[in-house]
């Protein structure tokens, strides 16, 4: 197991649906981090924005997208994850794809779609979770919306690290924020989120304001609003343990089943 995972959040003005042009965005800031990365975050729908024109900008997996993503794995020698819209089998998926250096690939499909954009007319809902290993860490990748449902983000499983992308507007961020903070604390979990900036074709607003938390909800890194940046954290999986071993408050978790 590796003690210590160098992880970098993307925080990005997505062009919209335009991924020829957002790869190449994302291309040139991985082409600047050091050698000693080991997982790279990118934002929801990182080739698109968040669009609800599901047909348009669709790809398969074996498409550009996931190409890209298995070349700049190798390439650097880094695990890479975000999310894109594939289709399979006549349907459409807002689908997380991590990508490990040996080019085996994990998905993940948004649970909770967001309906008040009317996601869950544009694409089909997830029904698994995952937990990733990846250099002896166990991650759990989610996805935005996914981050108001704290059932389904539940540590039942001692995971040490969670993930949310995602394009999280400026008129909610307050709570973007307070959540990603809260969802540390009560899993006892390292969260990284990465959230989007700019503006997109419907005149949403997005500010970013990623950021890495410890798990006793201690700000590790963030980023100022409104720029495309690096985040960036050195975390200690020696500390997670200690720290949990001490206090011991996954100790105490209920016990219950998700039905989907």
């Amino acid at each position: 197991m590796k003690n210590k995972l160098n992880v970098i959040g993307i925080q990005a003005d997505l062009i919209w649906e335009n991924p020829k042009q957002n790869l190449h965005f994302f291309e040139e800031k991985i082409k600047t981090l050091p050698e000693t990365t080991d997982l790279i975050v990118l934002p929801e729908m990182f080739t698109s924005g968040f669009t609800m024109n599901a047909k348009k900008v669709a790809e398969k997996m074996d498409g550009k997208t996931i190409s890209w993503m298995l070349r700049m794995a190798k390439k650097y020698n880094v695990a890479i994850t975000g999310s894109l819209v594939i289709t399979e089998n006549n349907k459409f998926y807002n689908r997380l794809i991590f990508v490990f250096p040996s080019g085996e690939i994990t998905r993940y499909d948004k649970r909770h779609s967001f309906t008040l954009a009317g996601e869950d007319k544009a694409y089909t809902s997830g029904t698994k979770r995952v937990v990733i290993s990846y250099k002896g860490w166990k991650i759990c990748p989610l996805i935005c919306y996914d981050l108001r449902f704290p059932v389904w983000a539940r540590n039942t499983e001692n995971y040490d690290l969670l993930l949310y992308m995602a394009n999280w507007p400026v008129t909610r961020i307050n709570a973007w924020k307070t959540l990603l903070k809260a969802r540390a604390i009560e899993n006892m979990s390292y969260v990284i989120g990465v959230n989007r900036i700019g503006t997109d074709a419907n005149d949403y607003h997005y500010s970013g304001d990623s950021l890495i938390s410890d798990y006793l909800g201690n700000e590790l890194a963030s980023l100022p609003t409104n720029v495309n940046g690096i985040l960036a954290a050195n975390l200690s999986i020696e500390n997670l343990k200690k720290c949990r071993k001490k206090l011991g408050f996954l100790n105490d978790k209920d016990h219950f089943k998700i039905l989907v």
